[in-house]
């Protein structure tokens, strides 16, 4: 039988591996993680591209308030470049959800959020975004604090 050392806060086991975690159980959950990362991170992007407009809308209504709240609603939700990838992105939440549920909060939390980050990142770059000294410096601190 195999076993395999846990460690959970203060305690310490050797808990032995089930034939049920086997590698086809792994690949799902990485599936799902990288499933959801591609919903989320790819879809950022062209949301953003979907909101092109919104602020002369918004300019219509300087007093602000309902009036303007409903119009910005109105004009994003009748423009199918915001809808459908808010759609793909919401499917995203979904699977997450279910993955959260068969997986570790402390694997699926930082795996999904790191992977959504480099989707986005690519995506944008094939969109023709600019990176940005921000974007690159935030990443240099991130990625200098973990070492």
């Amino acid at each position: 039988m195999n076993f395999y050392y846990a460690i959970s806060g203060t305690q310490r086991a050797f808990i032995p591996l089930s034939t049920n975690m086997d590698f086809t159980n792994i690949l799902e959950k990485a599936g799902g993680f990288i499933l959801v990362a591609i919903c989320w991170g790819s879809t950022n992007p062209f949301i953003k591209k979907g909101t092109i407009g919104l602020e002369q809308v918004s300019q219509k209504y300087p007093e602000g308030g309902f009036k303007k709240w409903f119009a910005e609603l109105f004009y994003l939700l009748t423009r199918w470049q915001y809808i459908l990838p808010l759609a793909l992105n919401l499917s995203g939440s979904v699977v997450y959800y279910y993955t959260l549920g068969k997986s570790e909060m402390s694997l699926a939390v930082p795996i999904t959020n790191s992977l959504t980050f480099i989707f986005s990142l690519l995506t944008g770059l094939l969109l023709g975004e600019d990176l940005g000294g921000k974007v690159i410096a935030g990443v240099l601190i991130c990625v200098g604090s973990k070492a």
